[in-house]
């Protein structure tokens, strides 16, 4: 009997595992803890990933994502069914850390301008896929350097750029997704996203110019 009980506890363990992210919602609403440790686990650490991004400093961003999942948890109820929970979930995260940064009036840097068409070219040099299986050791060392670069150059955008940047080429969220995850139009999500790509390839030259020179 004991056995039978283990091996029904080890199907349900396993089971949660196969659950979708709105089914363990609805567990989650009846008081199901282990679903909830579930969404946890499936969703902190791409959580985590973007608060870290935005904030750029370790702690700051575990205490963020640990009150990301409170206020879903707290708000769960509020979940509208017909949306992806990753959406709702990572708009949460991203007003929530959009307003400490205007609460503490972290400083980043805007460089506004008319939006010039940015060539595909240019678009490719920005991309965050930085390196390849069949790189030699000293272009995996150049890849990893462009990518500490391009990584202060993301810390330096406004939070709408740099958020819709990371969602984009980080996550790999689609439009659609962004706009409801950022609450502004998709024309708006397509605006913040050129010309974080601008914003990012002028300090990315700057920065190669300043080598250069040395």
């Amino acid at each position: 009997m004991t056995g039978q009980t283990d091996q029904q506890r080890g199907y349900r363990a396993v089971s949660y595992k196969e659950h979708s992210d709105k089914d363990l919602v609805r567990l989650c609403l009846k008081s199901d803890e282990r679903a909830a440790r579930e969404l946890v686990e499936r969703f902190e650490r791409p959580v985590f990933s973007l608060v870290y991004r935005m904030v750029r400093d370790r702690e700051l961003a575990e205490d963020l994502t640990q009150e990301v999942f409170v206020r879903t948890f707290n708000n769960l109820q509020r979940y509208d069914r017909s949306y992806k929970f990753s959406s709702w979930l990572f708009k949460i995260a991203y007003n929530l850390t959009v307003d400490y940064l205007r609460k503490k009036q972290v400083k980043t840097i805007s460089m506004h301008g008319s939006p010039d068409a940015v060539t595909p070219e240019r678009q490719e040099a920005t991309s965050l896929s930085l390196e390849s299986d069949e790189e030699s050791p000293d272009a995996m060392v150049e890849a990893r350097e462009l990518a500490g670069y391009l990584e202060d150059a993301i810390a330096q955008l406004r939070p709408e750029y740099r958020t819709a940047i990371l969602l984009r080429h980080v996550e790999g969220r689609p439009y659609e997704e962004i706009s409801d995850i950022m609450g502004v139009p998709l024309g708006t999500v397509k605006t913040y996203i050129f010309r974080a790509r601008r914003e990012l390839r002028d300090l990315l030259e700057d920065r190669w110019d300043e080598g250069d020179e040395e």
